[in-house]
This record gives structure tokens, sequence and C-alpha cells, in this order.
């Protein structure tokens, strides 16, 4: 018998390969560029700055500096000769300061310390004496004038009482007293050697009309 030959195996209809996977949509082309937006209009310039104000002086502290006073030194040497609070036929020390005459005693006045300070700073002058001189009452020479007192008061137009020099001496305890020296003892000698120099009329029309 004629063998048979075998039957080829029915091949299996191969389905055909899935298709790849869908192609992905190709892009959509990118949608143009925003359009640019219009270039910014240049910033107007500004203004010019002003030039900056100075700065405001600091204001002055409420304790304000002391102005310093009048120097009453210079006031007795300018006049020579000086009351200082007496009225008289010179200029008063304490009536100058307080631009109108004094009833009473300065000390009541409103400007009383400041009368005392330039009393004061007058009586620590060396260049300044203090004597009972005129009426009595207490009055300053300049050293410029002490040939022409010390003239007088040899020629004895001066009583040596009224030109005994006085000075205030400030004690430990606060109080003041006055130290009397006697005339000629407080004379210099190149005051007295100026002196004997001088003839009564210039000593006279050194110190001035009120001389008697």
């Amino acid at each position: 018998m004629k063998r048979k030959q075998p039957k080829a195996k029915s091949k299996r209809a191969v389905k055909p390969a899935k298709a790849a996977s869908k192609a992905k949509p190709k892009a959509k082309p990118a949608k143009a560029k925003a359009k640019a937006k219009p270039k910014a209009k240049p910033a107007k310039a500004k203004a010019r700055a002003k030039p900056a104000k100075p700065a405001k002086k600091a204001k002055a502290t409420k304790a304000k500096a002391k102005k310093p006073g009048k120097n009453w030194v210079k006031f007795v040497e300018d006049h020579g000769v000086v009351l200082a609070s007496a009225r008289g036929p010179v200029p008063s020390v304490a009536e100058a300061i307080a631009g109108e005459p004094i009833i009473g005693s300065w000390w009541s006045h409103p400007k009383a310390q400041v009368i005392f300070d330039a009393l004061s700073s007058i009586d620590d002058s060396e260049d300044i004496r203090c004597f009972k001189l005129i009426d009595g009452k207490i009055t300053f020479v300049h050293r410029r004038h002490w040939p022409a007192l010390a003239k007088l008061a040899d020629a004895g137009v001066f009583g040596h009482e009224r030109v005994a020099s006085i000075v205030q001496e400030h004690m430990p305890t606060g109080e003041h007293r006055n130290v009397t020296t006697a005339y000629p003892d407080w004379v210099p000698e190149e005051v007295a050697t100026a002196a004997a120099a001088l003839t009564l009329d210039d000593a006279r029309a050194q110190l001035g009309s009120w001389v008697s």
C-alpha cells in the first residue's frame, strides 16, 4: 500500500501583524509666536532733581550760652574815676548797668546780681584801687590817675583819709571784710616818681572838674 503522505499541517493563517500603533498625529504646527509687544516707549526723562536744600541749622539748645557781659574794668579805665553806686560828679557803675537812676539800695534792683558781679570784677583788678574819695563814697580810680591822686594828696588838696586804699578780702566763711592801707603805704615807687613830675594844675586837669 502506498503510504499516504502525511498531510501537510495546515498552517494557520498568520494574521497580519497589527499595524504598529497608530502613529501619533503629527504635531500641529506651533502657533505663531505671540506678536511681540510693542516696545515700551522710552520713559520720559525725570525732571532734574532740585538741588538739595542746605541743611537747617541745628536749633539752639534750650540752655543758651550766656553772652559775655560788658567789661566793667574797661569802663573804669575809660573814665578814670567812677563811683561804685552813689550819685555824684562822675559816672556810677551801678547806674550804668541799670540804665536808669537807682532809688534806694541797688541790692533791690532787678539787675542787682549783674551790679554785684561788676563791682567784684573791678575790685579784683590790679589796675584799679578803691577809695572813699568823693563825698566819702566808694570810688574807683584807675592806675593811670594814681600819680595825679598822689600829687594832690601830697599838696594837701585831698586829706590822707580820702586816699587810703580799701581792699575787700573774701574770708573762708564766705564773708567779706575791708582791709584799709593808709596813704602813702600803697603807692608804688614808679607812681611816686610820676607824681613828683606833675604840677598841681596837671593833676587837677587829669582828675576833672570835681576836684575841690
